[in-house]
C-alpha cells in the first residue's frame, strides 16, 4: 500500500502567509487578527469600504509598516530578518508615481532597472506593457494610461515574483484598463503572484483567483469570485426604487427572497428565481399604492457580496 502524500507535498508552494496578524495605532485596531495564504501564480484581491484595514495589510505585505503582533512571511522570508533579499524579489506598482518630466520612457525604467542586482532588460519591461512605441517620448507627454503602464513597467523592472498593484486603474479610459489588464492576466501566466486592491468590482472578478473583503480590521468574506457570489445564495438581482420609498420589510414577501439591500435612494433584492420574483414585487408596489421609479435586472456580482458584507456597495464607498 502506497503511502498518502504529505500535506506539504501536496498543497501549492506558497507566495504569502499572513498569521493572527494585528496592527494598533494608539487605540486604534486597524487589523484584528487576520489569516489568510496567497498559493504562487495567484492574483488576490484585496477589497473593503474605507478604514477597513486593507492599504494597512499591504503596506505591512510591502514592508512599509511593521505589525503590532503576528506574522507575515513572503516567498518563505521576514522583513526582520530578510529585508534585502525581499526588496530585489517583490514589485510595486502605486495608484499614482510622479517621474522626472523630462526623463524618456526608456530613461525612466533604466534608471529603476539600475536599483536591482538582477532582473528584466529595459526593452523586456517596456515590452511587458507595450509603450515601444513611447520609449523615446518625455514622461510629460505620456497620457494617464501612459504613465500608469510606465509605473507598472518600473514595478516589473526587477523581474519580480510578487507584484502589488494599488488601485491601477484608477482614472483609466476603458480602453487603457483593459490594456493593463492584459498585462496582469500575462503575468499570471508566467507564475507570478498579484496582489490586487480595486474600487472597480469587474476588474477583481475578471483578474483574481481569490477574492479578500476586509471589514473593521477583519476579513468577513472570501474565496473564489464564483464561490463568494454562490455565498450570497441569490443568483439573479433586482435594483429598483419607489415613489413614495416603501419600508424595507414592505419586500419580505417576495417569492424566493433571499436578502433586501438598501442602495442609494432604492433597493436591491436577491433572489432565487427571477420569474417568481419579479411579478411578485409589482403586485406588493401596487398593493401598498407605490409606483415603481427605477426597476433592473440583472446577474449577481461581487459588488453584491461586497454589500451584503459590509453593508454598502464598493462603488458608493468609492465615491464617499
Amino acid at each position: 500500500m502506497e503511502p498518502s502524500p504529505s500535506p506539504a507535498a501536496s498543497s501549492p508552494p506558497l507566495a504569502i502567509e499572513v498569521k493572527g496578524l494585528v496592527k494598533r495605532f494608539e487605540d486604534v485596531t486597524a487589523i484584528a487578527g487576520t489569516h489568510f495564504e496567497v498559493p504562487v501564480g495567484q492574483c488576490v484581491g484585496l477589497l473593503g469600504p474605507n478604514g477597513a484595514g486593507k492599504t494597512t495589510t499591504v503596506e505591512i505585505l510591502e514592508g512599509l509598516q511593521h505589525p503590532t503582533s503576528g506574522e507575515v512571511r513572503l516567498l518563505g522570508l521576514r522583513w526582520d530578518k530578510d529585508e534585502a533579499e525581499l526588496r530585489e524579489r517583490i514589485g510595486i506598482a502605486l495608484q499614482e508615481t510622479r517621474f522626472h518630466d523630462r526623463l524618456s520612457v526608456e530613461e525612466t525604467v533604466r534608471l529603476f532597472r539600475s536599483f536591482y542586482r538582477k532582473g528584466l532588460s529595459v526593452e523586456e519591461a517596456i515590452g511587458l506593457v507595450k509603450l515601444e512605441e513611447k520609449r523615446n517620448a518625455q514622461v510629460v507627454k505620456l497620457s494617464g494610461g501612459q504613465r500608469q503602464r510606465l509605473a507598472l513597467a518600473v514595478a516589473l523592472a526587477a523581474d519580480p515574483e510578487i507584484l502589488f498593484l494599488d488601485e491601477p486603474t484608477t482614472g483609466l479610459d476603458p480602453q487603457s484598463r483593459r490594456a493593463l489588464w492584459d498585462v496582469i492576466t500575462g503575468l499570471k501566466g508566467k507564475g507570478r503572484t498579484v496582489v490586487l486592491t480595486t474600487h472597480y468590482m469587474e476588474e477583481a472578478q475578471v483578474l483574481c483567483d481569490q477574492v479578500i473583503i476586509m471589514d473593521h480590521g477583519r476579513i468577513v468574506a472570501r474565496g473564489t469570485p464564483a464561490q463568494l457570489i454562490a455565498s450570497i445564495g441569490g443568483e439573479q438581482v433586482i435594483d429598483f426604487s419607489t415613489t413614495p420609498t416603501l419600508p424595507a420589510e414592505a419586500f419580505a414577501e417576495v417569492p424566493t427572497l433571499v436578502a433586501t439591500h438598501s442602495r442609494g435612494d432604492g433597493y436591491t433584492l436577491s433572489v432565487k428565481e427571477l420569474h417568481r420574483a419579479l411579478p411578485g414585487l409589482l403586485s406588493l408596489v401596487s398593493a401598498r399604492g407605490a409606483h415603481l421609479v427605477h426597476l433592473s435586472t440583472r446577474q449577481a456580482t461581487l459588488d453584491d457580496v461586497f454589500l451584503a458584507s459590509t453593508g454598502r456597495s464598493l462603488r458608493e464607498d468609492a465615491q464617499s
